[in-house]
């Protein structure tokens, strides 16, 4: 992304990304992370429901339809639903470092207006890694893979321990989660990263 603030820019030192041994393999769908998720659970009616697949490497890609839902202006995607549908998929990234990580920083270009009823497909990867830090860029283009540009972000994702969740989270929602087999299953599969 052009114009991207030197928060975003990895340091000299940062690392290549490695995916983790234990990581979705590529094509394979990666699931919600949380039920209740707005950006990526079923549970939540105006979700996104955006669904992300494992790329090659440690990329992923994701797709989701605009519905009427979505709007800002009339007929047309709110810029706060198209960053939350990047920042969503930066996020899936995570799953194939097999860690457990959180948004720190999100910067999004508006390229063209994405209409009501428009499949958006989102690519994102991994470009460094810093001890906790996880920088990242996506696109997101209209009608598939090879149509235009409508949005783009780099972000910051920073790693955290469980606890974050636990200690910052409403208790019901957080004991709702703990007794959730699937759930579990979930943050278990993360427990392999130290």
């Amino acid at each position: 992304m052009s114009g991207t603030s030197a928060a975003l820019q990895p340091p000299a030192d940062a690392a290549p990304p490695v995916r983790h041994p234990d990581a979705p393999a590529p094509g394979e769908l990666l699931g919600a992370h949380y039920g209740e998720c707005f950006g990526c659970g079923g549970a939540q009616p105006h979700g996104l429901h955006l669904a992300a697949r494992a790329g090659e490497g440690v990329s992923v890609t994701a797709e989701f339809t605009v519905r009427p839902a979505h709007q800002g202006a009339p007929g047309l995607a709110h810029g706060g639903v198209l960053a939350t549908a990047l920042d969503e998929t930066l996020g899936s990234l995570n799953w194939l470092l097999r860690t457990i990580a959180v948004t720190g920083r999100l910067e999004t270009d508006f390229a063209r207006p994405v209409p009501v009823g428009t499949v958006l497909y989102l690519e994102a990867r991994v470009t460094a890694v810093a001890g906790r830090k996880i920088y990242s860029t996506a696109t997101g283009r209209i009608g598939g893979p090879e149509g235009p540009v409508a949005v783009r972000a780099d972000a910051l994702f920073v790693e955290v321990k469980v606890d974050h969740f636990i200690d910052n989270g409403r208790p019901e929602e957080i004991r709702a989660a703990m007794n959730d087999p699937d759930q579990v299953r979930r943050a278990r599969a993360f427990e392999v990263n130290p």
